[in-house]
């Protein structure tokens, strides 16, 4: 299966029109999801959600733009755990969120590239993730 795994940052660029990243991240979107699948995990859909009043708005935004539900593998959780924590030893700060290590665990569990613009604390944890910015 093609696919990539698609970070929240990404998918409020287009939901929010963001002027500066909004072309970047439909561009990127639309020659990725060419290739296979656009995948978002659980936390991606509950960082989204913030900005939708009902369940069914948030689902027919998602999923009408051809984004795919992907569960996080507790493989990829307990990874997230190791990398959060080595980060936290190196001196990381504490507001440095946990989801951010979530997806990109879930991303390095599954072999698939993530997009993201926030790539800096995923790529120090998951060497071998291939990442992907818009």
């Amino acid at each position: 299966m093609n696919a990539i795994l698609i970070d929240s940052s990404v998918v409020l660029d287009i939901f929010t029109a963001d002027p500066e990243f909004y072309l970047r991240s439909l561009s990127s979107l639309a020659a990725w999801g060419a290739r296979g699948d656009l995948l978002i995990d659980d936390i991606v859909y509950a960082e989204v959600s913030v900005g939708f009043s009902r369940i069914e708005e948030l689902d027919e935004a998602l999923y009408g733009a051809g984004f795919l539900g992907a569960p996080i593998p507790k493989e990829a959780l307990f990874l997230a755990g190791k990398a959060f924590l080595a980060y936290r030893k190196r001196g990381g700060t504490k507001i440095a969120p946990m989801p951010d290590f979530i997806i990109g665990a879930h991303a390095a569990v599954a072999g698939i590239p993530l997009l993201t613009r926030d790539p800096s604390r995923i790529r120090h944890a998951y060497p071998g993730l291939r990442i992907i910015e818009p």
